[in-house]
């Protein structure tokens, strides 16, 4: 398995639908954003992207760099250069340094595996990619574009899903995947990502409009978004919101404001968003002020045993389904201008078995791997069949909320060709 992985891994073509067209080389095409699907793991919950040879990456939310296994040939990057001084600026995990030197040395860089919290180090490469640029309704046509990505030993994809060889940074670092898609295509450095609860999400790099099919039909996604301030961790480079508080059904947690913020200096709290936690994990002092409101709301709903990693269930004929989930269960994320990110009950409930849901929030632990301990790590369950907008020059994130409310999921991006 690992001399498959190690063969395959950095030929990184994004390309995501099996097609025949071939690049259009005689033609010059405006710059348009790039489309690739997203897929999650049921074994990990880990969201991937699937690539031309079949092998996949991870996408985290907020991760520095863009990282494979590597053929033992492969190009390198010179020690002095822009790129090589970017790549070692993001080594945030004590990893061995060196590779610095002069001369015609190769630059290293430092790939880290989010899940198991290991890092390694690796010649920094240049390789090509291939995506689908897209109108925000269908793919189009393929192009071919260059980044650089840092190589990785085979032992670092401990935790990864099946047939993933690396990792897709998505911060807004320069050697991040949003930032090199823009430098290389000349498009906004912005992204869509719309993670699937089950079958095929998307996510488009380069801005542009995002349009999924619905009954009704509702449009372009992205004219219905509602949009939130994100503030970068500067100890990891993180995504963060800037949050005061903490509700059920409005029922305020009793949860200081000063608990959930973000100390600068420390790199320690604060409420940061996540694709590689499976669940919104909360520290201790928070998790039991939002379990206290839970209890309160849900007073009167017939518990049932806890289900781990879940400590709260309850009987699911007496609570109840509506087009969204579950009722009374909806969470704000109380944020400083006064506007509330919130979470609707198919985002707090899981169902682990015909007669019981749970409050899909857990107790914070050794996992996931963090340099720095937020307050609050808003998961990938939280976030999928949600369309999410990252602006990273202005520093937002767009929402639509759940799209169950508009009779549709992450699952129905249409990936028929279209015209160009």
């Amino acid at each position: 398995m690992a001399k498959s992985r190690c063969c395959c891994s950095l030929i990184l073509s994004l390309i995501l639908l099996a097609s025949p067209w071939t690049l259009a080389s005689d033609t010059y095409q405006a710059p348009k954003p790039i489309l690739v699907r997203v897929i999650k793991d049921a074994s990990t919950s880990l969201y991937t992207m699937s690539v031309k040879t079949g092998s996949r990456l991870v996408l985290d939310l907020g991760g520095p760099l863009l990282w494979s296994t590597c053929l033992a040939a492969h190009a390198t990057v010179p020690c002095r250069s822009d790129v090589c001084t970017a790549a070692v600026q993001e080594n945030r995990w004590n990893c061995t340094a060196g590779g610095g030197g002069g001369g015609l040395c190769a630059c290293s860089a430092y790939p880290y595996n989010p899940i198991s919290g290991q890092c390694a180090r690796g010649d920094v490469t240049t390789t090509p990619m291939l995506a689908n640029a897209t109108d925000g309704v269908n793919p189009l046509y393929p192009v071919a574009f260059p980044v650089h990505a840092a190589c990785a030993p085979d032992s670092l994809l401990g935790s990864l899903p099946p047939g993933a060889v690396g990792v897709a940074g998505l911060s807004d670092g320069p050697l991040s995947l949003p930032s090199q898609v823009a430098a290389s295509l000349k498009v906004e450095r912005k992204f869509a990502l719309c993670l699937p609860g089950g079958g095929i999400g998307a996510a488009i790099f380069g801005g542009g409009p995002f349009h999924l099919l619905s009954v009704p039909d509702f449009g372009m996604l992205t004219d219905r978004l509602g949009y939130f301030n994100i503030t970068k961790n500067p100890k990891n480079g993180r995504l963060y919101l800037d949050a005061v508080g903490i509700a059920v059904n409005r029922r305020g947690a009793d949860v200081p404001p000063d608990s959930l913020a973000l100390d600068a200096s420390t790199g320690r709290g604060g409420v940061m968003l996540s694709t590689v936690a499976p669940y919104t994990a909360l520290r201790p002092d928070v998790y039991r002020a939002l379990i206290q409101a839970l209890d309160v709301e849900l007073r009167l709903i017939p518990r049932m045993p806890s289900s781990w990693p879940f400590e709260r269930c309850f009987d699911a004929s007496a609570l109840g389904w509506t087009r969204v989930g579950p009722p009374l269960s909806n969470v704000d994320v109380m944020l400083r201008d006064g506007s509330n990110f919130t979470l609707l009950g198919a985002n707090t409930m899981v169902q682990v078995d015909e007669e019981t849901l749970c409050f899909a929030f857990v107790e914070m632990g050794p996992t996931p791997a963090m340099d720095e301990s937020p307050a609050v790590i808003i998961g990938g369950f939280q976030l999928q069949d949600n369309l999410l907008v990252f602006d990273l020059e202005k520093g937002t994130m767009g929402s639509t909320g759940l799209l169950y409310w508009m009779r549709t999921t992450c699952s129905n991006f249409n990936f028929a060709w279209g015209t160009p």
